[in-house]
């Protein structure tokens, strides 16, 4: 990151700030498009809650993806970026009736319902707009995954998707109702996935799925696989972008995609992760008993994935080619998990310096909070340093 940063730029900006390298983005974008150009039917969705900057959303909605959303506030932070209406699909367990209202006046593409109850709201709701919703259930695969056991969402203990054993009845039970129309399955075992095995798992999983509703003379014309494709959090710069080449091939070569089905995919931290940089100047270097102390401004309400899920990022002093000292970076806040790295090795820190916090473009600035009644870190895209 040193030689490309705008550091003269910093002084005019109040840190912490999420850096979002547009560069990255759109490369990564690039990428996107490219491989699923490779194939037949291949839809991807931008998983919002992965990353809602108003101007990260504009990027991407330049870029032709559709919007997967996961509450009414997603919605229309989607629709008031531009993105189309009918490029939107709206998931979540606990969707709200007023949520549920503003899909069907956007005439959203699809509902991925999670339960019968749900489904049944989504029929009386659309039944008194007058209108059908367009709907695709979500089934738990019962399929692991090798990730955090707080992301993953694919086993039957979890709480999401409808079992699949209740697959057939739920299909059966829509097709009696007026205001519903089934489009499609939708299945998604977790986040930050790096291993294809566990997306070969689900595809064999779909596979018998789709053989036992065809045998029942049952044509799904959707499917969508949800996200899960990770980034490499240790080294950032040496893979800025994904292996989307492998992830869809997975796919490809894996899922028996029938010839009128299409297959949608909801990526979010594969889109956004490795663009984002969460910017610090270092308050105080504070010698401990046995180790010292570097002391940011930022702390986990500014970017808690360190926190909550014992989460590396790779962190840089971008003001220092000082000889390497070891730290360990910590936040002002008042817990004792307010923690970014311990043992972190850095170019010599001192006061006033720029620690910049690597890959936290997803699930960075959308998670910060007002806790210690904090202000809400803001982001800036690299183009608006010139």
């Amino acid at each position: 990151m040193k030689g490309h940063f705008p550091l003269d730029k910093f002084g005019a900006v109040r840190t912490p700030f999420y850096y979002y390298d547009t560069e990255v983005l759109r490369k990564t974008l690039e990428t996107i498009r490219a491989e699923v150009a490779r194939y037949e039917n291949f839809v991807v969705h931008y998983a919002v809650k992965a990353n809602a900057n108003p101007k990260v959303l504009t990027v991407i909605r330049e870029s032709g993806l559709g919007v997967d959303c996961v509450s009414g506030g997603e919605i229309q932070a989607t629709v008031k970026a531009g993105f189309p209406t009918g490029k939107i699909v709206y998931a979540g367990v606990g969707k709200a009736d007023w949520e549920i209202e503003l899909g069907l006046d956007y005439n959203i593409f699809c509902f991925n319902v999670e339960s019968i109850p749900e489904l049944e709201v989504i029929n009386e709701l659309a039944a008194a707009k007058g209108k059908v919703a367009r709907v695709a259930f979500r089934i738990n695969p019962n399929v692991g995954a090798h990730t955090h056991a707080n992301i993953t969402t694919g086993l039957a203990e979890n709480k999401f998707g409808i079992s699949m054993n209740d697959m057939e009845k739920v299909i059966e039970i829509a097709a009696s109702m007026e205001h519903v129309e089934f489009v499609g399955l939708h299945f998604h075992i977790g986040s930050q996935i790096l291993d294809m095995g566990d997306f070969v798992a689900l595809c064999n999983r779909v596979n018998e799925l789709l053989d036992k509703l065809e045998a029942h003379r049952i044509r799904v014309s959707h499917i969508n696989v949800g996200g899960g494709l990770g980034i490499d959090y240790q080294h950032p710069n040496r893979q800025p972008i994904p292996d989307f080449a492998s992830y869809f091939k997975t796919y490809a070569d894996h899922l028996k995609l029938r010839s009128y089905q299409t297959l949608h995919f909801e990526l979010g931290r594969s889109v956004v992760g490795q663009c984002g940089s969460l910017i610090s100047r270092v308050l105080y270097v504070k010698q401990g008993t046995n180790k010292q102390f570097a002391i940011l401004d930022a702390g986990m309400t500014d970017l808690i994935r360190p926190a909550l899920y014992q989460a590396y990022h790779k962190i840089e002093n971008i003001s220092s080619d000082a000889p390497v000292q070891t730290y360990d970076v910590v936040g002002p806040i008042c817990e004792s998990s307010d923690v970014f790295g311990k043992a972190v090795d850095l170019n010599a820190v001192k006061r006033g310096d720029y620690l910049a916090i690597r890959s936290a473009g997803a699930y960075g600035e959308i998670m910060a909070s007002r806790y210690n009644c904090r202000e809400l870190p803001q982001g800036y895209l690299s183009d608006e340093f010139v």
